[in-house]
């Protein structure tokens, strides 16, 4: 397993990542717990978990599942999205959120410290300096490592950054966005953002929730289970694009499902590929099929006009 850096504090990062929206909401604990083994066992240290994923129980599950192994791992965690309480006057990036929300998670986990610190999403309500200074605060009593941002534009990002500076305060380490071989829209203006701020990015849905395994065909229902049979079958559109990628991974012998993760694994700015995973086979899967190729300058020509946007 490759490992990569992530902020100025030395946060050291497997190139695969376990995403654990499905802890709590898709599997329950004794599945989770089962899945974490096979990513530790794997050569996983990167876990990726939010408040309200699985109803808070996502944190809890995260948590007791690393147990004495919390300390050789990464544990990295979002904040935002779950609503404050109604009536209190706060929004997702208040100050005042930040640090309840952090404590909170902080108890969920059993940890005394969030080693990565997301900004779930943007709060337009709140000044993005009140926020950074908020997880700043975080940072110098001890109980976060890194910060980072999601669902953030490069002008976001820019204003963020511009604002720690002002502020004298720590920037943005990370952010994390939808990408993958079907979402390519970071590639006009977000990554070069990061490389030029030096800010790591970490995709989110690198397997466009499933539709880059290989599993979902055109016409047929989407398996029992998966997300794609709870959200609906994407349009033709997408089948015409996905089987393509297939074609032409299958010329060159492998899968679209190696293909999808090595090419994000490929990418200069890209610190970790999160995958999520609800068996222990898909975690080994996962990291088998990331570094499975490594992609010629000829065959990223060959395919990128497939799904370039």
């Amino acid at each position: 397993m490759e490992y990569r850096n992530i902020g100025a504090s030395g946060l050291q990062v497997s190139a695969v990542g376990l995403g654990c929206n499905n802890f709590g909401m898709r599997i329950d604990e004794d599945a989770s717990q089962a899945v974490v083994d096979a990513a530790i066992d794997a050569g996983i240290n990167f876990f990726d978990t939010a408040d309200l994923y699985g109803g808070v129980k996502s944190e809890e599950f995260l948590g007791r599942a690393l147990g004495s192994r919390r300390d050789d791992v990464v544990v990295a965690t979002k904040f935002g999205m779950l609503k404050p309480p109604e009536n209190s006057g706060l929004t997702g990036g208040s100050p005042v959120w930040v640090a309840q929300a952090c404590n909170d998670s902080l108890r969920r986990l059993g940890t005394d410290r969030i080693d990565l610190y997301w900004l779930h999403a943007p709060d337009a309500k709140t000044p993005i300096g009140d926020t950074l200074e908020a997880l700043d605060a975080l940072v110098q009593a001890g109980k976060v490592r890194e910060i980072g941002c999601s669902n953030f534009s490069a002008t976001q990002l820019d204003e963020a950054d511009a604002t720690a500076k002002e502020r004298g305060v720590r920037p943005f380490a990370t952010v994390q966005n939808d990408y993958s071989l079907l979402q390519r829209e970071p590639e006009k203006e977000v990554l070069p953002a990061c490389a030029r701020l030096g800010i790591a990015f970490v995709p989110y849905f690198p397997l466009a929730s499933g539709l880059l395994t290989g599993k979902y065909k055109r016409g047929e229902a989407a398996p029992e289970g998966t997300r794609l049979a709870q959200w609906g079958v994407p349009p033709d559109e997408r089948f015409d694009v996905v089987e393509k990628l297939e074609t032409f991974a299958a010329s060159h012998g492998h899968t679209i499902h190696e293909l999808a993760l090595s090419w994000l694994a490929m990418k200069p700015t890209v610190a970790s590929v999160i995958a999520g995973a609800t068996k222990p086979e898909q975690v080994r899967t996962n990291v088998a099929a990331t570094t499975a190729w490594e992609l010629s300058a000829e065959e990223l020509a060959e395919f990128d006009g497939l799904t370039a946007p």
